[in-house]
């Protein structure tokens, strides 16, 4: 049973098996949201998944990167990145079109950032999250 069902815009279903979701700047006691904190958190998001869920491949999601007019620091300016970080794993039928569907299916972790903490579904889910090329991206695999 899937938690919800994302239709990408190439017309492919896939289903979210798992989801987790947390606060992008949780934990962050000082200092402000830059490009180099973003940089090193994009990193540490794609790695805790990539070790977590080493069955299938990993898809960073770009963020959009928000400037608001706040002074920045020694760090450069304001950069804020939206408030929500989520970690997915996707299922789908197989890529490649010679497999057994009845046997095979495809899978990605795919790794996106939203404004609020709502579970993604149907035609409504951010675009971003529908673009993504899951034939190019995607692995099969057997049950």
């Amino acid at each position: 049973m899937s938690l919800s069902r994302v239709v990408l815009s190439s017309g492919r279903t896939v289903e979210l098996a798992q989801l987790r979701m947390s606060s992008t700047y949780g934990g962050m006691l000082e200092g402000y949201p830059c490009k180099r904190i973003n940089d090193m958190k994009l990193k540490g998001v794609r790695a805790e998944a990539e070790q977590a869920f080493s069955f299938a491949p990993v898809h960073l999601v770009a963020p959009l990167r928000e400037y608001p007019e706040r002074t920045g620091g020694a760090f450069g300016p304001v950069e804020v990145l939206p408030s929500v970080v989520c970690t997915g794993v996707f299922r789908s039928a197989a890529v490649a079109p010679d497999l057994d569907a009845v046997l095979h299916r495809s899978a990605l972790i795919v790794i996106w950032f939203q404004p609020v903490p709502d579970v993604p579904s149907g035609e409504h889910a951010d675009p971003a999250l529908r673009d993504m090329p899951w034939e190019e991206l995607a692995r099969d695999y057997e049950l």
